[in-house]
């Protein structure tokens, strides 16, 4: 992906050229400990305040701190931002920020030739090239030519700047990352108020540390300003035109996600419980939930996996909306008792945010691979809703809706997220509370059966007969009583029983129950309405996949594009819609497993487009390899 530059004439901010563009590209790379994270953090926020259009791309080892300059230590951050409506975080950056050898080398390979390079000169030295295989140095051999490669001091000159605060050179150079936080924010107009004023927060109790930060931060805008090797600096106007009018703001997808489940609280008028045991990439989740006990939300961090999804389960039982938070290995854990939410058909949210597998896998990488064990992990016919956010912001309204089937149909419900939405972020337009979906349940409150005798009593296991939910009866009403547990139960009653027709009865209404659930119908982008491909994923892919149909249809293709939420069950018109193209075209980031139960539900040839190397999909990649599976015969 290249920058394009729009044909207006450059305007001049003093002896600086500065030239328009529509998008671009950044990644910051360094070492683990050179904060890259929390740099890619701060330019996303000045960018989003500044109301461009964004999606990014953290990218980290799993490591907690690898060896200090290796390959396996580097960690980056990517963002795209623009004057219009983007979709993915990029395929390739315009501009690469290296802070060593190593960041360089592994990073690269997806650097477009012409683009611009920024290198911390002072880490190219002899012991620091050695450990990732460089021979000579890249910046003096002629290796990088093809680059706009802008050799740049970083910690020589954050040092000097720094020198009236007494800090040691260590203490200094820690600082590198905001002198080159100043000098891409001079480079792009980013505001730099909002950076400050976080650098203060941040360091409050240290405030030298924090003007020290905010010095070099200083310093990096000044040397932008002022040096000769930066002759242009870029302007990329706000997104305005794209997006409805509101109140918004840049969130990431664990964040919009632990918001919406705080939002499904409310609007349910239920305390929140959250039983979880800490895993990457969930975890951000409990950490962001434990701040909000003002609006009735209660976090448990339990000792293990199984503990977190019992004491869950216990408070669904007690009349909370019940939340658990996982990855890939803790719903390997979750099962059995996931397995005794469906048999005591209560209310859970099992949020899932994928990562790479299988067993310990990738911890910080991405991936699609749960779907299949979200369907069928369980022992037993053990039916669980589930939903699957396409964006970051998505995962905020992907949240109510998986309360809502929870709380309606007295069921486990599945949230399939995954890391790349969890880590990644773009705007998110604030909702008024009036547009939030009222999600109040009716507890159990007296009798609902009349024995043959006249008697009337309290059947835990007579259902609504539009839902096939059971009533929800708190602990402690007044006579209500009633038994729970895995042995099977007698419909009606609940009693334990081991009749086979019971049980065949049983089975089969609570595969109803989640049959029978309301979603909407699936709708289908088809602008000419004469497309024979359809192009069909699920959760995060919908980026790539939509960025790769505008290409596509820019180039004259004809496709078709939709994209599922609901994955179980699926929306009551899908069927149709697949039977209405020659041709179903599935990108997922896992061997086929959507492609496999289309098949298997619909009887339709499918044709899946994996990919499992951690990493989303990129538009280019993805549009070439559409064209492809479109054309074949």
């Amino acid at each position: 992906m290249t920058v394009t530059e729009q044909r207006e004439p450059p305007v001049s901010a003093g002896a600086k050229e500065v030239r328009r563009l529509d998008r671009v590209i950044i990644r910051f790379a360094g070492d683990s400990g050179d904060g890259m994270q929390l740099t890619g953090d701060r330019f996303t926020s000045e960018t989003a305040s500044f109301g461009n259009d964004l999606s990014t791309l953290p990218n980290f080892p799993a490591e907690i701190r690898a060896p200090a300059g290796t390959l396996p230590g580097v960690s980056s951050f990517q963002l795209h931002f623009a004057d219009h409506d983007i979709l993915t975080p990029g395929d390739a950056p315009n501009v690469l920020v290296a802070m060593n050898p190593a960041a360089l080398k592994a990073n690269l390979a997806d650097v477009p030739r012409g683009a611009d390079i920024i290198v911390n000169t002072d880490e190219f030295t002899k012991r620091p090239m050695a450990k990732v295989g460089y021979a000579t140095s890249p910046l003096e051999d002629g290796s990088l030519e093809a680059y706009n490669v802008h050799p740049v001091p970083l910690t020589t000159l954050t040092i000097e700047a720094l020198k009236e605060f007494g800090l040691s050179r260590k203490e200094a150079e820690r600082s590198k990352n905001m002198f080159a936080l100043g000098l891409l924010s001079w480079m792009y107009h980013r505001p730099t108020e909002g950076t400050e004023k976080f650098l203060r927060a941040k360091f409050a109790k240290k405030p030298d540390i924090a003007e020290a930060n905010v010095t070099a931060f200083r310093a990096g805008w000044n040397f932008g300003e002022t040096t000769e090797d930066f002759a242009v600096s870029y302007e990329v106007a706000p997104a305005t035109k794209d997006f409805p009018t509101g109140t918004y703001r840049n969130i990431s997808g664990n964040l919009a996600l632990s918001y919406g489940l705080v939002a499904a609280g409310r609007q349910a008028d239920l305390p929140l419980y959250l039983g979880s045991y800490p895993i990457t990439p969930a975890s951000d989740i409990l950490h962001e939930l434990s701040k909000h006990k003002n609006f009735g939300v209660r976090t448990f961090q339990a000792e293990d996996e199984i503990a977190g999804i019992g004491a869950a389960l216990g408070a669904a039982f007690g009349g909370a909306l019940a939340v658990t938070t996982t990855s890939g290995p803790g719903v390997a854990l979750k099962s059995e008792t996931i397995g005794l939410a469906v048999s005591l058909e209560l209310p859970l949210l099992i949020v899932d945010i994928q990562r790479g597998g299988p067993s310990t896998g990738l911890p910080t990488k991405t991936e699609q691979a749960d779907l299949l064990q979200a369907m069928y992990g369980r022992n037993g016919e053990a039916p669980v809703p589930i939903v699957a956010p396409k964006t970051p912001a998505d995962c905020f309204d992907a949240a109510l809706d998986a309360a809502r089937i929870a709380l309606t149909y007295r069921t486990p419900v599945f949230l399939l997220s995954d890391g790349y939405l969890a880590n990644g972020s773009e705007p998110w337009r604030i909702p008024d509370v009036e547009e939030l979906p009222d999600l109040r349940v009716q507890f159990a409150s007296g009798t609902n059966h009349q024995l043959a005798d006249g008697t009337e009593v309290f059947w835990p296991y007579k259902r609504d007969e539009q839902t096939l939910a059971r009533p929800w009866a708190v602990p402690g009403t007044p006579g209500l009583e009633h038994r729970i547990g895995g042995i099977e139960k007698q419909d009606g009653t609940g009693n334990i029983s081991y009749d086979p027709a019971n049980h065949d009865f049983m089975v089969r209404t609570r595969q109803a129950k989640i049959d029978g659930i309301q979603v909407a119908d699936l709708t289908v982008d088809d602008p000419g309405g004469a497309a024979t491909t359809l192009v069909l994923g699920w959760g995060s892919t919908y980026g790539p996949i939509t960025a790769a149909v505008r290409r596509l249809r820019s180039e004259g293709e004809n496709i078709a594009q939709a994209h599922l939420r609901h994955l179980n069950p699926f929306p009551p018109n899908l069927g149709e819609l697949l039977a209405g193209y020659g041709r179903v075209v599935v990108p997922e980031m896992n061997l086929g497993q959507l492609s496999a139960l289309l098949r298997a539900a619909y009887l339709v040839d499918v044709q899946r487009i994996s990919q499992v190397n951690g990493m989303p999909f990129k538009a280019e990649e993805l549009a070439q390899a559409l064209k492809k599976a479109r054309h074949v015969q």
